[in-house]
């Protein structure tokens, strides 16, 4: 998934001026407009992972982009495993990056 947005007067689709939101990502502010995926505001703002995997903490973001890998999960507005690309980012929402520990055993 490319990390850019049509100039809105080459965007047949939408053709008008784009209205610009604002998200709240791991408490640092990154714009975008409506309509974009959560996922695709992280990209355009530069950021490429977002969550961490439970073995061996190794960093993931957007691997389909179509809602089928989990790869790209995050809590928005308190609600966890939330797939970022599949979510519309609204203007206003709190966006955390996820990590979770693997439970100990005990035998």
């Amino acid at each position: 998934m490319a990390a850019r947005l049509l100039p809105f007067g080459d965007d047949r689709a939408r053709p008008h001026q784009p209205s610009p939101i604002e998200i709240t990502v791991d408490g640092v502010v990154a714009a975008g407009v409506a309509g974009q995926s959560i996922a695709g505001v992280l990209l355009a703002s530069g950021r490429l992972d977002w969550r961490r995997t439970s073995s061996a903490g190794a960093p993931r973001g957007l691997f389909c982009g179509i809602g089928v890998c989990f790869d790209c999960i995050v809590t928005v507005n308190g609600d966890r495993d939330v797939r970022a690309c599949m979510r519309r980012a609204a203007d206003g929402d709190e966006v955390l990056s996820q990590h979770d520990t693997l439970p100990e055993v005990t035998a």
